[in-house]
């Protein structure tokens, strides 16, 4: 059966680059003023050329979000249940080369940690956790669905790549979606990235999302790790796997993150710098090319910068974000991910979103809107 591996394999890194940087404001104008857009459409948006056209862009991203949407923003934050990890990934604070203390959550643990999580409102929870096969495996993973799922209305997973068999067991077991990064779609360096562990299988990886979408996973969440690789060539590809997924697995909603490399604990600086600029100019190419994904936005980025997005064609954000198992009650002073850039608590962001003339929602959307 094909896989979006064959469809990857039907593009070249450096052709698609060209394209990106050749595209003219003449191109640019055409890909706006259409009423379907399509994937050469969204790279042009991308492209330099495009940059002159923020405005206008912005303007419409927010125009289309408002008309697909609703003024209404999802609200969610991460448990981060282990910082263990048996993969060596060069921006990663839980890399296993990386000398932090390491911490698994006991069932009793996740419920310490998911009664600060409701505490603070919270209905839709995002579990995340290192990699480590041996111990943080889907057993574990089922246990701590099972134990939490009563308790909030939406629980999705961004942990290591599973088998097909796998999804299928805690999609039954009341996963609602299912987030997978390649982190970049760059083969010819992914492995510079990640020079040991299951995680330098980039085939293995970039499958991932089929096995999911097999598994008949409600939703899937894509995205790529801004500042490894060009964002524009990354971001393109991106879309492209989205696409695939869209026309293969429809019945199945997705979304798009955002994360930028942040500092962390023995991690590289980031090899292409990615201004808020242009991340404005990705998050709103993504909405007007695509009118039905969602965008997430995380506590990576700043206060400010969310401050604005909210309006521009963002339809969910995480508050209160730690980075670290047990981080919002049990041990909330170390072994963290990576660092947070706005640390603004669950009720302020709240606040800010009615501000803005919008509904701060606590669960998915087919809660929202049901």
């Amino acid at each position: 059966m094909k896989t979006f591996k064959d469809i990857f394999e039907q593009y070249s890194w450096e052709t698609v680059k060209s394209s990106i940087y050749t595209a003219t404001p003449t191109a640019v104008r055409s890909s706006l003023q259409k009423q379907k857009r399509t994937l050469e459409d969204f790279l042009v948006l991308l492209s330099p050329a495009a940059a002159a056209e923020l405005e206008t862009m912005a303007a419409m991203a927010q125009q289309i979000s408002r008309r697909r949407f609703g003024k209404t923003i999802q609200l969610y934050a991460p448990l981060y249940l282990s910082n263990e990890c048996q993969n060596i990934c060069t921006y990663c604070g839980f890399s296993v080369d990386n000398k932090i203390r390491r911490k698994t959550l006991s069932g009793a643990e996740m419920m310490i940690e998911a009664a600060a999580l409701k505490e603070m409102g919270v209905e839709h929870v995002l579990l995340v956790s290192g990699e480590a096969h041996k111990t943080v495996n889907t057993q574990y993973f089922l246990d701590a669905v099972k134990l939490l799922k009563p308790h909030f209305a939406n629980i999705s997973l961004e942990v290591q790549p599973l088998p097909a068999a796998d999804y299928e067991v805690l999609h039954k077991a009341g996963v609602h979606a299912v987030l997978v990064y390649q982190e970049t779609y760059h083969k010819e360096v992914y492995r510079q990235y990640h020079p040991k562990g299951k995680k330098s299988n980039f085939d293995f990886r970039l499958d991932t999302p089929d096995r999911i979408g097999q598994a008949g996973v409600h939703k899937i969440g894509l995205g790529v790790l801004l500042g490894l690789e060009d964002w524009r060539v990354d971001s393109f590809f991106n879309a492209l796997h989205i696409h695939y997924l869209q026309q293969r697995y429809w019945k199945t909603r997705y979304s798009v993150s955002f994360p930028r490399l942040r500092p962390a604990e023995g991690v590289i600086e980031p090899n292409f710098i990615m201004e808020d600029r242009d991340l404005l100019q990705l998050i709103c190419a993504y909405r007007i090319w695509n009118e039905d994904l969602e965008i997430s936005v995380s506590t990576r980025e700043s206060g400010h910068f969310r401050d604005h997005i909210i309006t521009l064609g963002a339809t969910a954000i995480s508050a209160g974000s730690k980075t670290n198992p047990g981080g919002y009650a049990v041990a909330p002073l170390s072994l963290e991910q990576f660092e947070t850039s706005d640390e603004r608590s669950m009720s302020e962001i709240r606040e800010l979103i009615r501000k803005a003339g919008y509904d701060p929602v606590m669960k998915d959307w087919d809660h929202a809107f049901n």
